[in-house]
């Protein structure tokens, strides 16, 4: 029996070192993902347990327990870091640096100092909460992927109720000194468990992750990276879908003589002009309204439902506020044009309205700049510069 369960120990050590290489080969291909990292060092330390674990079990030892259970505990910490780092985008040293310090000065003494019994009570006791703790770390971050991260978090749980099942049972059994590794029910049932707990908590944390990667590089396609607004394809995608079921009013605006800032003071001095007036479009946004960067110097609002009132206070709301911004921190005299058009639920395509807006800015900007141009609810034809 003792050959067996030697064995079983070394297939979960052997299958952590493969989660451990291939969680480090996946920062690899991606290093801003820093929790992968976190998670390969966690789950190395798990190894690192489980091999010195099996040689305690032939040969036990004060030091090779304490070895042991520091892998343990230590792995643990970096675990629960590597989940709240996972949730958060950070690594929270001082929370990890805490969990373990605490969970190994009061389990591993009474190790040390020869009561074994009363140290693997703690140990299991102290591994439970750890692994509760990273579960609940999951759980409140459910909501970006509920399914996978339940899962997650529930496997997490598991394994944990089933270290404070075996702490459970040492304790009752009372005695301060073991004659051995300890063999009960609640170490076979803790086995099990653990056996499919690593390659499960393995295989749903990759899905994960390729799941955050795809969302993120779906969201870069979609995003401009000066400005952080939506791009013109995301702006046709959320609203070229057939006709428009209601009055919906685009404003397009372009920075005036951009093409002179860039001349007289440099590209990084139109750049900021440009961050600058993404700021005042998105901090005018409300409910439903959305704001892209067409490109160079041109942008375009869509709000929803307006009225031609509303969209003109709107439109130069986003114009004064840019021209304090520009003036404020880039030290500019900056003013910009914009064109507005509307459309009704008579079969006008939003391709429609945004060339109608854009015929109505450059009426705006023919008849001098720095001023609001609006176009009639007639929608012309539209162009080959707004098509996909």
């Amino acid at each position: 029996m003792l050959l067996d369960y030697t064995s079983l120990l070394l297939s979960i050590g052997f299958s952590a070192v493969c989660l451990s290489a291939i969680l480090f080969a996946a920062w690899l291909t991606a290093r801003t993902e820093g929790f992968l990292l976190t998670w390969a060092a966690g789950t190395a330390c798990v190894v690192g347990n489980v091999f010195t674990y099996s040689v305690y079990v032939d040969a036990p030892s004060p030091t090779l327990g304490v070895i042991a259970f520091a892998f343990l505990l230590g792995g643990l910490s970096v675990l629960y870091g590597a989940a709240r780092q996972f949730r958060l985008g950070r690594l929270p040293w001082r929370r990890t640096l805490i969990a373990g310090v605490l969970s190994l000065g009061i389990a591993l003494p009474p190790i040390g100092i020869g009561y074994d019994g009363v140290g693997f009570a703690l140990v299991n006791i102290a591994a439970a909460l750890l692994l509760a703790i990273t579960a609940h770390e999951y759980w409140i971050g459910r909501h970006e992927a509920p399914s996978a991260i339940t899962g997650i978090a529930a496997l997490y749980l598991l394994v944990g109720i089933s270290f404070a099942l075996c702490g459970l049972v040492l304790s009752l059994d009372g005695k301060l000194v073991l004659d051995g590794p300890p063999s009960n029910w609640a170490e076979d049932l803790n086995l099990i468990i653990v056996i499919a707990g690593v390659p499960g908590i393995g295989a749903m944390s990759l899905a994960l992750n390729q799941t955050r990667l795809a969302r993120t590089h779906k969201r870069e396609a979609m995003t401009d990276p000066l400005t952080g607004l939506l791009n013109r394809r995301a702006l046709f995608d959320a609203h070229d879908s057939g006709p428009l079921r209601g009055q919906m009013a685009v404003i397009l605006f372009d920075i005036d003589r951009f093409k002179r800032i860039n001349d007289e003071h440099g590209h990084a001095t139109g750049d900021l002009v440009i961050s600058l007036f993404a700021q005042a479009l998105r901090e005018s946004l409300g409910g439903g309204e959305s704001a892209a960067r067409l490109g160079g110097e041109e942008f375009a609002l869509v709000l929803p439902k307006s009225s031609a009132e509303a969209a003109l206070r709107h439109a130069e709301r986003v114009r004064s506020d840019f021209a304090a911004l520009a003036l404020h921190q880039g030290g500019l005299a900056c003013t910009a044009s914009a064109g507005i058009a509307f459309g009704e639920a008579h079969g006008s395509s939003f391709e429609a309205v945004l060339n109608a807006a854009d015929q109505a800015l450059y009426q705006a900007k023919r008849t001098g700049r720095d001023r609001i141009a609006s176009a009639g609810l007639r929608l012309v034809e539209p162009s080959p510069r707004f098509r996909r």
